[in-house]
């Protein structure tokens, strides 16, 4: 039967597809060839298996494949193989210097005095056992894995021969810098340093000792902040116009000058911002240098005191001071030595006005004699010693309200200031001190101001009871061997005029002379003695030795009374107990 044809968009006619019917069976797939492929897949994969099952039987007891231990290649030889082939292949590398290198150091490292060795078992075990993973089996024909040995060491061995190390390997950075020869600037070029890594060291020794050739130590970098640029720049721009020249500073009626060796003396570089050095100046050493030119341009002033003559208070006059003000004079200095020229700058000079004026002086009520007291029966080292401290405190001013102290006012008390040895009580027994005999001048100056009415500011009687003193009613003081004050004597002048202090020194007398404006009536009131104890005998030294009886101790008391003086009325009544120790017997014997 013919298939029908039809005809196209121009007419003509064409074939077309053949009509299915729905109701028809589709034919059967090719399943021929789908079971051919699944055989064959199968096929590959049971040989896959059996090659898997077969290497890993075959390789049970040994170690995995591709397994490089400290450069010695050991994968797929049997455990007992392999270590022989690790010792056969180490142990002579063992026994070498190792040579490490560490940052810019390089040395050598000795295994057996570092306490190293190397443990065989744990090295071979660390491996493990044979992978089951076969993708991993798989890639071992085709690559290798390194394997760091297990070591162990004596941790102080090793410890010690890191330090060792350290000592050569560390290496301090280098600031870059400006130093004069004279008066020659030299730069000093930057060096960055290092310091040796301790820990992260030690492990990479443990780790890496066995491989032999050369180990490279971790080391910690120690920066610098400078460049060679910024030391170049520092050295032309400032340091050689600095020493170019001398710099001349005029005075008032005579000049100094700065020499370069003097500039050069005084100077430094630190470092500053962008790797360059910012130049300091140490104006100390500089007015060290200047100051003694220009003294004799200076005016020494001194402030008003009272001076007594004939038996009367003066009023000398006060003087105000002019001294170079080195700190205002150094100030334009960094800008001049960046020149080399115009190289002379101005002296500056300050003011210095007195303290007590002649007209404060004037109006002090300096009048009549408040309060006075006199002592004796001292050595003539001790009087020498009471005579200076005398004239340092003649014709001292206490202004109203303030507090006179008489270790601030004396200052050190030493052999530079013409004190001497004398005779003094330490711990009960005589020895000798330079300065001794003070502490009688301070008694006598207590007491005066104890009838002058003035406020005790601070004082401390003695340990021991002095026979010359009144008890209760006398002082101490000391110094350190540097000056600085231990035990000091103050008072305090709470009156509304001034107070003068006049000294009179005799070779076997001393007394003090409080004037003001009288104010009270003064009377002491001493205590009984009670509690009396007896004197310990102690031993005296082996040389020098001074037998003395002691003296007991005991405790009593001195009440002040203040009375006014125009109307007699009391005004307070202050009393003050005191405890003396016992003066201790010296056995010479």
């Amino acid at each position: 039967m013919q298939e029908p044809r039809w005809p196209d968009s121009h007419g003509e006619q064409t074939d077309i597809l053949p009509v299915v019917r729905l109701d028809e069976p589709a034919p059967p797939a090719p399943r021929r060839g789908l079971r051919r492929a699944g055989w064959i897949s199968g096929g590959v994969l049971a040989l896959l298996v059996v090659a898997y099952l077969i290497d890993l039987l075959t390789s049970q007891g040994r170690v995995p494949r591709g397994v490089v231990i400290a450069g010695v290649d050991v994968g797929g030889l049997e455990v007992p193989v392999a270590e022989r082939e690790l010792r056969s292949s180490l142990e002579p590398r063992l026994a070498q210097p190792l040579t490490i290198t560490a940052g810019e150091a390089r040395t050598t490292f000795t295994p057996a005095a570092a306490g190293l060795r190397l443990d065989w078992n744990g090295t071979i075990e660390q491996v493990g056992d044979q992978p089951l993973n076969p993708f991993t089996r798989l890639t071992s024909f085709f690559g290798t894995r390194e394997i760091g040995v297990l070591s162990q060491a004596e941790d102080g061995q090793l410890g010690a021969a890191l330090e060792d190390l350290r000592s050569r390997v560390d290496r301090a950075p280098v600031e870059g810098a400006v130093h004069f020869a004279g008066a020659t600037p030299t730069a000093v070029e930057p060096r960055a340093g290092q310091k040796l890594d301790v820990a992260a060291a030690r492990q990479a020794v443990l780790t890496g000792w066995a491989k032999g050739g050369e180990l490279t130590l971790p080391v910690a970098p120690a920066p610098v902040s400078t460049t060679a640029a910024g030391v170049q720049a520092a050295l032309d721009q400032f340091a050689r116009p600095a020493v170019s020249g001398p710099v001349r500073f005029k005075g008032e009626g005579s000049d100094a000058t700065a020499h370069p060796k003097d500039i050069a003396a005084a100077l430094t570089f630190t470092p500053g911002e962008g790797g360059g050095l910012t130049p300091k100046l140490d104006t100390k050493k500089l007015t060290e240098v200047l100051a003694p030119q220009l003294k004799s341009t200076e005016q020494e002033g001194h402030d008003a005191s009272i001076e007594f003559a004939g038996g009367k208070p003066v009023v000398k006059p006060s003087a105000e001071g002019s001294t170079v003000d080195w700190d205002k004079s150094l100030e334009p200095l960094m800008d001049t030595l960046k020149r080399t020229d115009a190289r002379e700058l101005k002296a500056v000079y300050r003011k210095e006005p007195a303290k007590v004026t002649t007209e404060q002086a004037d109006k002090l009520g300096v009048r009549e004699v408040v309060g006075e007291f006199s002592t004796g029966g001292f050595a003539t080292d001790s009087g020498v010693n009471i005579r200076v401290v005398a004239n340092k405190v003649n014709g001292a001013i206490v202004k109203p309200g303030e507090t006179f102290s008489l270790n601030e006012f004396t200052g050190p008390r030493g052999k530079p200031q013409g004190y001497v040895e004398a005779g003094v009580i330490a711990n009960g027994a005589p020895g000798r001190e330079v300065g001794g005999g003070i502490s009688q001048f301070a008694t006598t100056l207590y007491n005066a101001s104890y009838f002058a009415g003035m406020k005790d500011a601070g004082h401390k009687e003695h340990s021991y009871y002095i026979s010359r003193y009144p008890a209760a009613r006398e002082a101490t003081v000391f110094q350190n061997p540097g000056g600085a004050s231990v035990i000091d004597l103050k008072f305090t002048n709470d009156s509304d005029t001034g107070i003068a202090i006049q000294t009179i020194w005799t070779p076997s007398s001393i007394t003090v002379k409080l004037w003001g404006t009288k104010r009270y009536t003064v009377e002491s009131v001493p205590g009984e003695r009670a509690n009396p104890t007896p004197p310990p005998t102690k031993p005296g030294p082996a040389e020098n030795c001074h037998a003395s009886a002691g003296a007991e101790g005991f405790t009593t008391s001195d009440t002040r009374v203040l009375r006014d003086a125009g109307t007699g009325r009391e005004v307070s009544r202050h009393t003050r107990t005191v405890h003396y120790n016992p003066q201790p017997k010296i056995d010479c014997g």
